[in-house]
């Protein structure tokens, strides 16, 4: 996906989002009038009538933009391809307000995968917020672990929230660090 610069757009039908940062979901309606602020890891942050509010992938078409594909895994994957993917996937998680993945921001504390009796697969992850009162929280863990959950063989992802250890700037990759200037 790019960044977009304030790309006009026109709500091209009713479609449920969530404000930011407050993180309450509402509906945008069709002929509402905005611009684009980011388009990171599938989903879009659009500017309208005053307020930021984020549209998931899966209703890019709302605004006139192709929708997100699942991801897929080739038919002989192995482990490592699985945990790469549920990386990858994680990865694609943005903080609406902060253009950087919940990984390279040092969120994620924990992610165990484990293969079930059935050949599919359970997935752990302990994240944190970069503050506990966060209000987009609870939509940012619910973003990690819609991701990972389209994940061929994955049947159940646990995202926890914790907040020990508090997160910290130095968490951040290096690559954070620097596209932040706290390097």
């Amino acid at each position: 996906m790019r960044a977009y610069d304030n790309e006009p757009v026109v709500i091209q039908r009713d479609v449920d989002v969530v404000v930011i940062p407050a993180g309450m979901n509402v509906k945008l309606r069709a002929g509402q009038a905005g611009y684009i602020t980011q388009s990171l890891g599938g989903s879009f942050t659009v500017y309208v009538e005053g307020n930021l509010f984020r549209i998931a992938g899966e209703d890019a078409d709302a605004i006139g933009k192709e929708v997100v594909k699942p991801p897929q895994l080739p038919p002989d994957a192995t482990e490592d391809d699985v945990r790469d993917l549920v990386w990858k996937q994680m990865r694609g998680c943005y903080d609406p307000e902060i253009p950087i993945n919940v990984v390279d921001l040092g969120l994620v504390y924990e992610c165990d995968i484990s293969r079930n009796d059935d050949g599919t697969r359970s997935v752990d992850i302990q994240m944190t917020l970069t503050a506990p009162g966060c209000g987009m929280g609870e939509i940012l863990v619910q973003d990690v672990k819609e991701k990972v959950q389209i994940v061929p063989t994955i049947r159940e992802v646990k995202v926890e929230l914790v907040f020990d250890p508090p997160w910290n700037h130095s968490m951040m990759s290096e690559a954070a660090r620097l596209q932040t200037g706290m390097l």
